[in-house]
């Protein structure tokens, strides 16, 4: 079975898997901005295929200006251009969006990955530098979402629009009120993050008027932002790049060319 490169651009890092079939075996992740190393590009996909042949590609990105590098060097690793994902491309939801040139390649996969998964209405709620909601009806409908700021800028923002405030880690324990500048901020961003995860998410879930509409989180602050929400959530960190896999199903199917 013929294995593809599934590579998510975001705006701080670019996390890269290896597929085989369904299955993601390996992932690897890039800062961003290294995008514009060809070197570096190569590297990581050197060292996820190892001695396997990598036949594809399927790529999405929020990142416009990094597109030509990571497609320059796929198609030199796999021999063939990769699958750029886009609203014009085939997929198993109906895009009911009045831009849709306008959504992020991300949250489209996400999409296509929730609906595979649920087949029922779902709201993905993707934390990464900017925090994403995104709707799927229970017809199978994507609808639209929210855009809110994502939790490593609840602390940046403070450090660096005021003359005292520290950049802060936003792991460790806090208690009920801080005892120091670091833990107080670190409870404004963390507790006030759950409250805006969960406040939007009853928004859009009685905006949505559908029972049975299930919470699904993903990207690299996923676990941090949902622990303590008291909101049931399937937590899913490769769900992007599962969304992938299901979009280069979908549109080179094994066997045919593109």
């Amino acid at each position: 079975m013929n294995r593809i490169f599934v590579v998510d651009i975001g705006n701080t890092s670019t996390s890269v898997g290896v597929a085989q079939g369904r299955r993601i075996l390996r992932v690897g992740r890039l800062p961003s901005h290294d995008g514009l190393d060809g070197s570096k590009i190569l590297a990581l996909l050197e060292r996820l295929s190892g001695r396997t042949v990598v036949t594809d590609a399927v790529l999405c990105s929020v990142v416009p200006r990094l597109n030509p590098s990571w497609i320059r060097i796929l198609q030199e690793v796999c021999g063939r251009r990769p699958l750029v994902v886009s609203h014009r491309i085939r997929m198993n939801v109906k895009v009911d969006y009045p831009h849709p040139e306008t959504i992020g390649a991300d949250r489209l996969a996400n999409a296509v990955a929730g609906w595979e998964r649920y087949h029922a209405p779902v709201i993905v709620a993707d934390f990464g530098t900017a925090l994403t909601f995104d709707v799927i009806t229970g017809d199978g409908r994507y609808v639209g979402g929210v855009i809110a700021p994502g939790l490593p800028l609840m602390t940046d923002y403070l450090a660096e629009r005021t003359a005292l405030l520290p950049h802060i880690e936003l792991g460790g324990r806090y208690h009920a009120y801080g005892r120091s500048t670091c833990e107080a901020m670190r409870i404004g961003a963390m507790v006030g993050y759950r409250g805006m995860v969960r406040e939007i998410f009853e928004h859009v879930r009685e905006g949505m008027n559908e029972s049975g509409v299930v919470l699904c989180a993903t990207g690299g602050y996923a676990a941090q932002a949902v622990a303590g929400l008291k909101v049931p959530v399937d937590i899913l960190p490769k769900f992007t790049l599962d969304g992938l896999v299901l979009i280069h199903e979908m549109n080179r199917p094994a066997g045919k060319s593109a």
